[in-house]
């Protein structure tokens, strides 16, 4: 795609280069970007020359650089990075389901960002899915040189909008290590076969047997139900089903997201309580 309305072009080195002049945007991987035209935007302010880590652990927990690529974090939960995966880190299982929950190659992988996903905040984002799912945090830059942190489920606001503010940038995702050490697991279900997600459900059990449910891409937002134990049959179909927020468009009609977002949640309750 030529995106014609663009005039320049500025590598970002220093926190000061984040603060966009009007009509600039941030990029980072540059595959929603540059998918379709962008009115409006007169230049482009790549945050991939920032230099953050991809990734970095430490006693509390998984951090994920904003510019990380889809692929370095699939890599990394494989084994296959040169930061190991702590061994009670069961849940990082989760993060190969959701790359391929997302309507796109594994050649997008290599340069989509997870920021960019989780910026993006489309509701079928997979990574936002991810995220929720394990109680993510944002941790986000503001131009003042502050900055403040915030659950992603809050940070979606909507389908495709969020709560970042003129000039903020999305630093890292933050996981807990007590998150980590769940048993989680990830369903999705689509209307074709590779097509973008019309429901993806996540359910975890902590070591204290708390569990979590969320439903994502069913909703405009992310959705995050709470138990003191692994629920009932009954109890979690009716949390799923009063659930807000879902929608109907050319992927699926509210009524069916709300229905197969049930039967996601019973199939993974049941394998949790396996």
């Amino acid at each position: 795609m030529d995106i014609t309305t663009v005039s320049h072009y500025r590598r970002a080195r220093t926190r000061d280069d984040l603060v966009l002049a009007p009509g600039e945007v941030i990029l980072a991987g540059g595959t929603w970007l540059m998918s379709e035209p962008q009115p409006g935007t007169t230049g482009f302010v790549d945050v991939t020359t920032m230099g953050w880590p991809d990734i970095e652990i430490d006693a509390g927990g998984l951090r994920i650089g904003a510019t990380c690529t889809i692929a370095t974090l699939v890599a990394w939960s494989r084994g296959a990075h040169e930061i190991p995966v702590p061994e009670a880190w069961a849940a990082a299982a989760l993060i190969p389901d959701a790359a391929n929950a997302l309507l796109a190659s594994f050649k997008i992988w290599n340069t989509a960002t997870v920021g960019g996903n989780v910026c993006q905040s489309f509701a079928a984002g997979a990574l936002i899915s991810f995220a929720v799912a394990l109680d993510g945090v944002a941790r986000v830059w503001q131009p003042d040189g502050g900055e403040r942190v915030l659950p992603v489920a809050e940070l979606i606001t909507g389908n495709a909008e969020n709560a970042l503010l003129p000039s903020e940038v999305l630093r890292s995702v933050e996981i807990s290590a007590h998150a980590l050490e769940s048993r989680a697991l990830l369903r999705k279900i689509a209307l074709a076969e590779l097509g973008r997600s019309g429901a993806v459900v996540t359910g975890r059990v902590d070591r204290d047997a708390a569990a979590v449910f969320t439903v994502t891409a069913a909703t405009l937002r992310p959705v995050v139900l709470r138990f003191a134990s692994l629920p009932d049959a009954a109890s979690l179909a009716a949390a799923v089903g009063d659930a807000p927020g879902y929608y109907t468009d050319s992927l699926g009609a509210a009524d069916w997201r709300r229905g197969v977002s049930i039967e996601l949640a019973e199939r993974i309750r049941t394998e949790l309580a396996a």
